[in-house]
């Protein structure tokens, strides 16, 4: 960060420049005592194999939680990865996860580079990060303030960002998005570090990965700014009680305002039916989705959920490009083998 202070840094902690300041400490034992939906201890999940790249611009494979694999020609992309059976600290605390990685770790392909997207146990694991040091040595791509956290997991490389700035040493263009949100790894580091989102070019195609994050103007933003997004990656999960998550969080509905504001040719849903994090049900996102899609009348092929381990290939067009400059892009979705 060139500048000592911005709208989202005061020199010592970030803060999101809009909107009701994020939940303190102090008000998560009332939000643990609101009535919660039970989960299921288990659900069984098979294991997958990666879909082969075979051309497409990218194939974007759900892995669990906000975890996806993004194969393109210029390499393989993780986000936010979390193989832990815990979401918290030394992998015995915090949520137990219900489903296991719907691609085994040892079946991932070379992993290039890791899209980071701020420092909470369930989207920055170290154990996994550490898995990943070892065996394919990535670039992780992070907000500003994370890279200590991210090396102390054994990561060599790092680029560290504000929100707006482009990537320097990725082998495809990365660049930072606003996010609404907060960062903590303990009670006494609140904000210390930036939360954010991405957007990627992989091919001709626009991904637009929203990292964790609240509903806000920002997303009318990323567009108008970074170019037309063929494909966004949007949370609509852990919402509830609303009284809390609120200000943290979007429900399905937000997230549908987020794709209408993104202007996405498709959107997938993510951040859900992994860990018991809040208070609603294992597949209450997925009704309120549907909910919120016939809300605004979006097609289910516009806004949908993958299976976990699912597969999306993004191929490009063969059309002409509009007077815009940018050409069309024709998205199919097909299953993992």
């Amino acid at each position: 960060m060139n500048r000592a202070t911005s709208d989202h840094f005061d020199g010592q902690r970030f803060r999101n420049p809009a909107g009701a300041p994020d939940q303190r400490f102090t008000a998560v034992p009332k939000m643990l005592r609101e009535p919660r939906t039970p989960w299921p201890s288990h659900v069984d999940t098979p294991g997958h194999r990666p879909s082969a790249l075979d051309g497409a611009d990218a194939v974007v494979t759900f892995i669990g939680h906000s975890t996806f694999l993004i194969q393109t020609a210029a390499g393989n992309i993780l986000t936010d990865p979390i193989y832990s059976k815990c979401a918290g600290p030394l992998n015995r605390l915090g949520p137990r996860r219900v489903r296991t990685p719907a691609v085994p770790f040892d079946d991932l392909p070379a992993i290039s580079t890791v899209l980071l997207s701020h420092n909470h146990y369930d989207h920055c694991d170290l154990p996994t990060l550490r898995r990943l040091a070892r065996r394919f040595d990535p670039l992780v791509v992070t907000p500003l303030k994370n890279g200590r956290l991210v090396r102390s997991a054994g990561i060599r490389r790092v680029e560290e960002l504000d929100w707006w700035q482009q990537a320097v040493t990725s082998a495809m263009p990365i660049t930072l998005t606003p996010a609404r949100h907060f960062s903590a790894r303990t009670p006494f580091d609140r904000n210390r570090a930036l939360w954010s989102g991405f957007v990627l070019i992989a091919g001709g195609t626009r991904i637009f990965f929203a990292g964790d994050t609240a509903y806000g103007a920002f997303f009318k933003d990323v567009s108008h700014r970074l170019g037309p997004i063929d494909l966004a990656l949007l949370p609509i999960g852990a919402y509830e009680p609303r009284w809390f998550m609120q200000a943290v969080h979007m429900n399905p509905a937000d997230a549908v305002q987020a794709h209408l504001d993104v202007d996405a040719a498709e959107s997938i849903g993510m951040h859900f039916g992994t860990f018991p994090m809040t208070a609603e049900g294992i597949d209450a996102p997925l009704r309120a989705l549907e909910d919120a899609r016939r809300q605004h009348s979006i097609p289910p092929d516009r806004f949908r959920t993958l299976g976990f381990g699912e597969s999306y290939r993004l191929v490009r067009s063969v059309r002409p490009p509009s007077p815009d400059g940018f050409g069309e892009t024709r998205l199919s979705r097909t299953s993992v083998d």
